[in-house]
């Protein structure tokens, strides 16, 4: 099992485009972590084909660079809904992805072959985009405390600096450049 990236910046989808499931994953993905951009591989979910065309989408998005993660799945049914996450082709798809994929198929109740393939199992494709994203309001205020502890810091830092500074102008050796001159020169003197 591999694990997934915090923050990922592409996330693969394999879902039918015209389910509730897509729309939930996209209105999550927006909600929690709106830079993330996501790839839908449309396949077809239930019925005669599905299994093919669910392996289809998973190889095409492995054909893509920078996916981070892949998500399969499709809101609730009853088994034969369901049944296409069950059969071969899809299990040696996701067993195969070179990708981290998430399979998030149906209720929580329901659980199918892909489920105990893939990287990860999720309760729902909802929780599976809730799973994958970062919260964005933690983000914030991580990033926040980042820059306050920075600034704090860095001010710090600068204030020891300038103290430097100044100490070194002020030294009398600074004030008056002709004393380094004569301090040099009886370093001369006395090495000759």
């Amino acid at each position: 099992k591999r694990e997934i990236r915090t923050f990922p910046s592409k996330i693969g989808i394999v879902t039918s485009p015209t389910g509730a499931a897509f729309q939930d994953m996209i209105s999550v993905a927006n909600r929690r972590f709106p830079l993330v951009e996501l790839i839908l591989a449309p396949a077809k979910v239930q019925g005669e084909g599905a299994a093919t065309s669910i392996a289809n989408g998973i190889a095409s998005l492995n054909e893509i660079e920078d996916i981070d993660v892949i998500i399969i799945g499709r809101g609730g049914g009853s088994l034969e809904d369901l049944w296409a996450f069950n059969e071969e082709v899809t299990a040696r798809a996701v067993f195969n992805s070179r990708i981290p994929v998430i399979s998030a198929v149906g209720h929580e109740v329901d659980f199918t072959i892909s489920d105990f393939v893939a990287d990860i199992r999720a309760a729902t494709p909802t929780a599976a985009m809730e799973l994958v994203t970062p919260d964005k309001m933690k983000v914030e205020a991580v990033l926040h405390d980042f820059m306050n502890h920075f600034e704090s810091n860095l001010t710090a830092n600068l204030m020891g600096k300038k103290d430097s500074v100044f100490r070194f102008i002020n030294s009398p050796v600074v004030k008056t450049p002709v004393n380094i001159i004569k301090m040099n020169s009886q370093k001369l003197d006395l090495a000759m």
